[in-house]
């Protein structure tokens, strides 16, 4: 109705093909597609259409993040960014925080899950939200996570800055992020656990302010997951180790040990 050609692929449902080699967890086949037919954007739905990963038109996957900060630089601009606030959680990249004070907004990390997304920014009186997963939030629209809504909200902001989407993402620079995920055999504080957080402060200090450390445990496993972003990739991944090392070392199972840490991931 709007006048764009669209097209549409991985829609043959079988009632077991759910996600496979598709979604917003698996874009290289929309990679693709974008590059073969030129398309100015492309858009990855999960399987209950919550979440949205988008593809630039040079065929480069954006993060949920960076369609995060897009959409409030606008919203900005317009004079409709509520409280110049901006919500996602603490896994979001620590480059969102940066793009967010250079851009002239502030930056709030909920706790982990959509549901503290929106309890956050209710609380805080914010009108945009998400996870780097794609969930995003339009407060002034819905309520939850819609992955239709995140889209037409995307390609609003292309249309308004009149800049490809590849372009836009570069208000976002991505840090190297390193996640691990280690089993334990119990989840006693981390602040109780010498061991870890001398591992930790030690990382901080190298890192400074060009990195950050997160450790959490999760909620649905009896695994610590281990996440460094710094300033390289070889940086990143070696004070991640070097910390879910003493995760191992101080908390994980002698009879579920699993893999070396190298395979230790999310």
């Amino acid at each position: 109705e709007l006048g764009a050609q669209v097209e549409v692929i991985h829609n043959k449902p079988s009632g077991l093909n759910i996600n496979e080699r598709c979604g917003s967890q698996y874009t290289q086949d929309l990679e693709t597609r974008v590059k073969e037919t030129g398309a100015a954007i492309g858009l990855a739905f999960d399987g209950d259409g919550d979440r949205l990963i988008a593809v630039d038109e040079k065929g480069k996957t954006i993060t949920g993040d960076q369609i995060l900060v897009i959409c409030a630089k606008v919203l900005k601009d317009r004079g409709e960014l509520k409280n110049d606030l901006l919500v996602s959680t603490v896994m979001s990249n620590l480059g969102l925080t940066f793009a967010c004070r250079k851009l002239g907004f502030k930056h709030h990390a909920s706790k982990v899950g959509d549901r503290y997304v929106l309890e956050d920014m209710q609380r805080l009186g914010a009108v945009i939200g998400g996870e780097n997963s794609g969930h995003m939030i339009f407060l002034d629209n819905h309520t939850t996570g819609d992955g239709t809504l995140a889209a037409l909200q995307l390609v609003a902001a292309m249309i308004r800055e009149g800049k490809p989407l590849s372009e836009l993402a570069k208000q976002m620079e991505i840090y190297p992020q390193k996640l691990i995920n280690v089993p334990v055999k119990a989840k006693p504080d981390i602040a109780a656990v010498p061991q870890v957080m001398e591992a930790i402060r030690q990382v901080e200090r190298h890192l400074g302010d060009q990195g950050r450390v997160l450790v959490r445990y999760s909620g649905t496993q009896n695994a610590c997951r281990v996440m460094v972003e710094g300033p390289t990739n070889e940086m990143t991944e070696k004070y991640c180790k070097e910390i879910a090392e003493a995760v191992k070392s101080a908390l994980a199972d002698p009879e579920n040990i699993g893999p070396s840490a190298d395979d230790w991931r999310f």
